[in-house]
């Protein structure tokens, strides 16, 4: 077939391409893909829909609304934002625990989890053992783990204390003292970082060797091997730890309340009343005054507005994290 007529025929074929029936035939084209592609991701479109985008709209539906969710509920514009961030005294309190537990919590667990995690890949016998027991803390139940360890932790009778002082350390009073209510928490989440070590364990073992080997041809310390080669190959694991946890600190709901009750003495009987914070509300946390405000008081409209705010500060760290994911990990060219 002769080239020369090639031109011609692409000639031929773009008047037939714009015609309005070649128009029409690409637009149908075009919206039936549309539709196929829908159709496929319908499940996942009314899943979204159900779960996050329905609660997300009344929750800032009721946030401007008076309700006890009995009554009907009655417009009250931003009174209840007002209320919540200048008459609410727990509020400011509670934000500062929650960031505190954000930041400091968060960070103890990826440092440690990778540190586990690096340490059990360097173990040529045993391994298994050791990356069993560092795991089955993470497996037990919350609530069974918080009081284990408020009990460990007890300033008069716990074995922890009885042992800092036999060996000459001053003992704490942990939970019972507003100082130390916040680092027992971060102990108590250290201890459960089995998942972790186990996520980092397997980025670990994906980094290639070789690339260890030609540092250590190049006379490279242990420092730079694990700055330049090891970060930058798990640097996508480090901002998923990373992210997951802030956002699991932002939901951080169990394991000071029960500590709290536990270390205050009220263990939750028939006509036991408790506020949630002991001691001085530094175990108070945004999503603790989310359940006080809405099913203790009753006041959904502000329990609303705590709610909002503790999501924008989800997406916020998110989409820091996300965008500055190069200086979190902090690698190098």
């Amino acid at each position: 077939m002769s080239t020369d007529t090639l031109p011609a025929r692409k000639e031929a074929a773009a008047p037939a391409a714009s015609s309005p029936g070649g128009r029409n035939t690409l637009r149908h084209k075009r919206r039936r893909n549309a539709l196929r592609t829908l159709a496929f991701m319908s499940p996942w479109l009314i899943g979204f829909g159900f779960s996050f985008g329905y609660p997300l709209v009344s929750t800032l539906y009721f946030s401007f609304m008076r309700y006890d969710g009995l009554n009907p509920p009655t417009w009250r514009g931003m009174e209840n934002w007002s209320y919540v961030f200048t008459d609410l005294p727990k509020f400011w309190p509670a934000m500062q625990n929650t960031l505190w537990l954000a930041v400091v919590m968060v960070s103890c667990r990826v440092v440690f989890g990778l540190g586990i995690g690096m340490l059990i890949t360097k173990i040529k016998n045993g391994a298994g053992v050791y990356r069993t027991l560092f795991y089955l803390p993470y497996l037990a139940p919350p609530v069974a783990a918080t009081l284990a360890f408020v009990f460990l932790l007890n300033p008069g009778t716990g074995p922890v204390n009885s042992l800092l002082e036999a060996v000459g350390i001053p003992a704490p009073s942990w939970f019972n003292d507003a100082d130390w209510s916040k680092p027992a928490l971060t102990v108590l989440a250290v201890w459960g970082v089995g998942d972790l070590m186990v996520i980092f364990m397997a980025a670990l073992l994906d980094v290639p060797k070789e690339q260890y080997e030609a540092a250590e041809l190049d006379g490279a310390s242990p420092w730079q091997r694990f700055r330049f080669i090891t970060l930058p190959n798990i640097s996508p694991i480090v901002l998923f730890a990373v992210v997951t946890g802030i956002i699991g600190a932002m939901q951080y709901y169990t394991q000071p309340i029960v500590a709290s009750k536990v270390a205050s003495g009220v263990m939750g009987g028939s006509g036991a009343t408790f506020v949630p914070g002991y001691p001085d509300d530094s175990t108070l946390t945004l999503p603790q005054l989310v359940y006080s405000l809405g099913f203790s008081q009753f006041n959904y409209g502000a329990a609303c507005v705590v709610a909002l705010v503790l999501f924008a500060f989800s997406m916020a760290f998110t989409a820091l994290l996300m965008r500055r994911r190069g200086g979190l990990i902090g690698t190098g060219d």
